[in-house]
């Protein structure tokens, strides 16, 4: 279970070299020119965990196996996009596949680095992007809604006829440049059957990435400052990047890494906290499996029970699932093997009604 992110911006904002540092190699060209990234580049990497590692020294696994998070770096979008401007719709299409939106804005002057619009406002690069991505869900819904009013025609079906409605709704409320995720009734389930329909593009969540110059890497700037506002405006996170001192620190070892981010008064890296936000930003939460083998985290939505996520590891662990013996991390850690947390009495039989708590050291018992 994998999250999927799409990476947003308008050209040379800093997209490119943002998932080049993202995942640690150089696959996705990062040219100082309009449209260098003319396929999505694709990439799974790891949520950065320090737990994963804390129960790996303890275990001494074969292997360790992280969560992850499926990146896809969309090629620069420009004013126009929902009509084909640019490189137009086919790359909206990739963002419509993503579950979260990390949303690039350009933070910084630099005079070797053109920008598409002449000058740095990321204030109003950010509005051409929202703007783009609300018309185009205007398309789609358009598009739907002529089909559904025509099946409405001498029908009595409920469901038809309120989805219809909800599609009513959402259009009005696109049409006054505001996101799918804002409308009224977005919770009924007439608007989130239409949602699962058309799979809006504003109705996803978006954190902001400011991307900064390397003399402003803790977000000091108004640029900065303007990309907070917005932000908070919509209820929204914010991750301050300097993409290219990010892709200096994917080249080195660990110790050169933290001695570089000490240089700059940094404790981590900014695309480890992209990373495990977009993670947690869909209320996702890891359990872990711990044995000779693997260390490995396992990816559930927060509230999920157990059955559900024994079936993360496999549908046979789910259906014959009888119980799981749990332990908390921090008793884990505290007793340092799962010998020791039985005899201390903090491993936990748990039945078919336990909600999973994030940091849960699980085994689970199954028939087969």
């Amino acid at each position: 279970m994998a999250l999927s992110v799409g990476i947003v911006g308008l050209p040379n904002v800093g997209k490119s070299t943002l998932f080049n540092a993202l995942t640690k190699a150089q696959n996705a060209q990062a040219a100082n020119y309009p449209f260098c990234t003319i396929e999505p580049n694709v990439a799974v990497v790891p949520v950065p965990d320090a737990r994963l590692d804390a129960l790996a020294a303890l275990v001494n696994p074969a292997q360790i196996v992280p969560a992850t998070v499926r990146f896809t770096d969309i090629a620069g979008l420009v004013a126009g996009a929902s009509k084909g401007e640019g490189l137009g719709n086919k790359f909206l299409a990739h963002i419509r596949e993503t579950e979260v939106i990390v949303h690039v804005a350009r933070a910084f002057e630099d005079d070797d680095v053109v920008h598409v619009a002449g000058c740095v406002d990321p204030a109003r690069d950010i509005d051409v992007i929202d703007t783009e991505l609300i018309l185009a869900d205007i398309q789609v819904l358009e598009n739907r809604l002529d089909r559904m009013v025509k099946q409405t025609k001498g029908s009595k079906d409920k469901e038809l006829l309120d989805k219809v409605a909800a599609g009513k709704r959402l259009a009005d409320h696109l049409m006054d440049g505001k996101p799918a995720s804002t409308v009224e009734g977005a919770d009924t389930l007439a608007m989130q059957a239409l949602f699962d329909d058309i799979r809006p593009i504003t109705a996803k969540r978006v954190i902001y990435c400011a991307n900064v110059g390397e003399d402003d890497p803790n977000g000091e700037s108004p640029l900065v400052a303007k990309v907070r506002e917005i932000a908070a405006a919509r209820g929204a996170e914010v991750v301050v990047v300097c993409a290219r001192m990010e892709e200096e620190l994917a080249g080195l070892a660990d110790d050169e890494r933290q001695e570089f981010l000490a240089s700059y008064g940094l404790t981590e890296s900014g695309l480890d906290r992209v990373a495990r936000l977009a993670y947690h930003t869909l209320g996702l939460i890891s359990f872990f499996t711990a044995g000779p083998k693997e260390v490995r985290a396992w990816t559930i939505t927060a509230g999920e029970k157990a059955p559900a996520a024994a079936g993360q590891i496999h549908s046979d662990i789910e259906r014959g699932f009888i119980r799981a013996e749990v332990i908390g991390y921090d008793d884990y850690i505290k007793h340092q093997s799962e010998a020791k947390c039985r005899a201390a009495g903090v491993l936990r039989q748990e039945g078919k009604d336990y909600v999973m708590a994030d940091g849960d050291v699980v085994h689970f018992l199954f028939n087969v």
